[in-house]
C-alpha cells in the first residue's frame, strides 16, 4: 500500500479530535441500516398476501423482489460515488427521504405496476443510503477501540437484521396487513433522517469533487444489473435458458470493459486501488461467499419451518431469534473485545469455520428433527461465527482508504453482499430443487397411498435442503481459507486515525479514515 501511503500525505489535514456527537450519530446510522436490511426479508413474508390483493400472477411475483435487487445492486457503486461527491451526510438524508417516499408508494400500491415501481425506487434510494451509512462510520470513528465497538454494532445489525425482518414481517402480516411491511419504514426513516440532520457532523476535507465518470457509471450499472438478473432468472428459468446465459455473457463483457475504463480515466468511479489492495480484496471476496451461504440458509430454514414443520410466520420469525442473539454476541462481545488485540484474520477465519460447523449440523435435518436438539445449537453457532467474522470485515473494508474514496469502498461491501445474496438464492435453490426432484423420482413409485406420497414429497424437500446446505458448508470453508490467506493486516494500533500498511502491523497515518 505504498501508493496509498504516498497519496495520504497530500490529503488536507483535518482535526484529530473525535466528533463529540459520534455515538448519537451511530444510533441513527444503525437505525437506517436496520431499515435497509429489514426490507430484504420483511417483504418476503408479506409477498403471498400482497400477490393475492394486487392480482399479481405467479410468473410476475418474483419482480417484487427482483425490481428491488436490480436497482439496489446495479446502482451501489454509483451511490457510493455520489456520497463521496455530495458529502455522506447529505446522501444519507436524501437516501432516507427517498426510501420513505418509495415505501409509502409501495404500501399504497393498487396494482402490480405501482408495486414494482415502488420496489425499484426503494432500491435506487437504498443504493444511495447504504454506502453513505457505512462510510459515515468510517470517517467519524477514528479511535481503534471506539471503531471496534461502532462496527461491532453495525456488523450485528447487518448480519441479524434479515432475521429480525422475518419476525416483524410475520407480526405485521398476520395481525395487521401486508401494507404495513412497507409503511413501517416511514417512522424508521423520519427518525433517522431528523437525527442525522441535527447530530451528524461530517469531517471536512474528505469529499471527492472530481467530475463523474459517466462511462464507468453506465458500464458498472448495466454490468451489475445483468449479473444480478442472470442469477435471478437462473433460479426461475434454469441455467441453460438463453436469456440467462445471455445475461451472464453481457455482464462479463460489461464488467471487463468497466475495469479497462477505470484503469485509464483520470477520475474513475471505482479507483482500482480500492479493490486491488490485498486486505480489502480478501474482505470483499470472503464476505460475498459468506453471504451466498447465509441467504440460501435463510430461504431453506424458512421453508423447512413453515412447510415441513407447519410453523406460522410469527413462530418462524421467533425460531430465528437464537441466530440473532448469536450474531449480536459474536459481533459486540467477541469481535469488539478481540478486534484491538488480535489480527482481523484470526477473527474472520475461525468465525466462518464456526458458522460452517453450525451449517454442518443442519445437514442432519430430517422431517422429525427436534428444534431444541438440532436447530437451536446450529443457529447459535451460525450466529456466533458470522457475528464474530462480520465485525472485523466491516471495519477492515474501509480501513486505510483515502477519505475521498470512503463512499465507494463502502459501496463495494454492499455490492459483494447484494451479489452474494443473488447468487446464493439462485445457486443453492437450484441445487435443492434438483436434489428434491431426484429423490422424489427414486422413491415415489414405492408410495401406494396418498399419505405415503405426501411423506415422500416432504422427505424430498428436506433432502433438497440438506444437499444445498452441504454446498453452503463448503462455501463457508472457502471463505475462511480466503480470509486466513489474503487478509494479512496486523492488529490495529491503539492510536487514532491509522490505516494498515499491507502485510504488516505497522501503520501509515491517514487523516480521518481510521483503523
Amino acid at each position: 500500500m505504498s501508493e496509498t501511503a504516498s497519496q495520504a500525505r497530500v490529503i488536507p489535514a483535518v482535526s484529530d479530535e473525535p466528533d463529540p456527537g459520534r455515538w448519537k450519530a451511530l444510533v441513527f446510522i444503525a437505525l437506517a441500516q436496520l431499515m435497509v436490511v429489514l426490507d430484504a426479508t420483511i417483504v418476503n413474508i408479506a409477498l403471498p398476501s400482497a400477490q393475492q390483493d394486487l392480482g399479481i400472477s405467479d410468473g410476475n411475483r418474483q419482480w417484487v423482489v427482483t425490481a428491488y435487487a436490480l436497482a439496489f445492486g446495479g446502482l451501489l457503486l454509483f451511490g457510493g460515488r455520489i456520497a463521496d461527491l455530495w458529502g455522506r451526510k447529505k446522501a444519507f438524508v436524501v437516501g432516507l427521504g427517498g426510501f420513505a417516499a418509495a415505501s409509502a408508494l409501495g404500501g399504497a400500491a393498487t396494482n402490480e405496476v405501482m408495486m414494482f415501481g415502488a420496489r425499484a425506487l426503494q432500491g435506487v434510494f437504498g443504493a444511495l443510503l447504504a454506502p453513505a451509512a457505512l462510510s459515515l462510520l468510517a470517517v467519524m470513528f477514528t479511535d481503534a477501540k471506539e471503531r471496534a465497538k461502532a462496527f461491532g454494532i453495525y456488523g450485528a445489525i447487518a448480519g441479524g437484521g434479515g432475521a429480525v425482518g422475518l419476525i416483524l414481517g410475520g407480526f405485521l402480516t398476520e395481525y395487521l396487513d401486508w401494507r404495513w411491511t412497507f409503511f413501517v419504514n416511514i417512522p424508521f426513516a423520519v427518525v433517522a433522517a431528523a437525527g442525522a440532520y441535527f447530530v451528524i457532523r461530517e469531517p471536512k476535507g474528505g469529499r471527492n469533487r472530481s467530475p463523474l465518470d459517466i462511462p464507468g457509471v453506465i458500464l458498472s450499472t448495466f454490468g451489475l444489473v445483468a449479473l444480478v438478473y442472470g442469477f435471478t432468472r437462473a433460479e426461475s428459468d434454469g441455467w441453460s435458458d438463453a436469456v440467462t446465459v445471455g445475461m451472464f455473457v453481457a455482464s462479463a463483457v460489461l464488467l471487463l470493459a468497466f475495469v479497462v475504463v477505470e484503469s485509464r480515466v483520470k477520475a474513475p468511479l471505482l479507483p482500482l486501488r480500492v479493490v486491488t489492495e490485498r486486505n480489502r480484496g480478501g474482505i470483499y471476496l470472503s464476505l460475498g461467499l459468506a453471504i451466498i451461504a447465509m441467504f440460501g440458509l435463510f430461504l431453506f430454514l424458512t421453508y423447512y419451518l413453515q412447510i415441513v414443520k407447519g410453523y406460522s410466520p410469527v413462530k418462524t420469525g421467533f425460531a430465528f431469534l437464537p441466530m440473532i442473539a448469536g450474531m449480536i454476541t459474536g459481533s459486540t462481545q467477541i469481535g469488539t473485545r478481540l478486534m484491538t488485540r488480535v489480527a482481523p484474520r484470526l477473527l474472520m477465519g475461525p468465525g466462518f469455520l464456526v458458522a460452517a460447523l453450525g451449517m454442518l449440523l443442519l445437514t442432519q435435518m430430517e422431517i422429525g428433527s427436534s428444534y431444541a436438539a438440532l436447530l437451536l445449537p446450529a443457529m447459535l453457532l451460525l450466529g456466533l461465527g458470522m457475528g464474530t467474522a462480520f465485525m472485523p470485515a466491516m471495519s477492515l473494508s474501509t480501513q486505510g482508504v483515502e477519505p475521498r474514496d470512503a463512499g465507494v469502498a463502502s459501496a463495494m461491501v454492499n455490492t459483494s453482499q447484494q451479489v452474494g445474496g443473488a447468487i446464493g438464492t439462485a445457486l443453492l435453490n437450484t441445487i435443492a430443487a434438483s436434489a428434491t426432484t431426484s429423490y422424489i423420482a427414486d422413491h415415489i413409485a414405492g408410495a401406494t397411498s396418498r399419505s405415503q406420497q405426501q411423506l415422500v414429497q416432504l422427505q424430498g424437500q428436506v433432502q433438497g435442503y440438506t444437499s444445498a446446505i452441504w454446498f453452503a458448508v463448503g462455501i463457508l470453508v472457502v471463505a475462511a481459507a480466503i480470509a486466513l490467506t489474503l487478509v494479512n493486516a496486523g492488529r490495529p494500533n491503539m492510536n487514532p486515525a491509522t490505516g494498515a500498511e499491507e502485510g504488516a502491523a505497522d501503520e501509515v497515518q491517514i487523516p480521518v479514515v481510521a483503523h
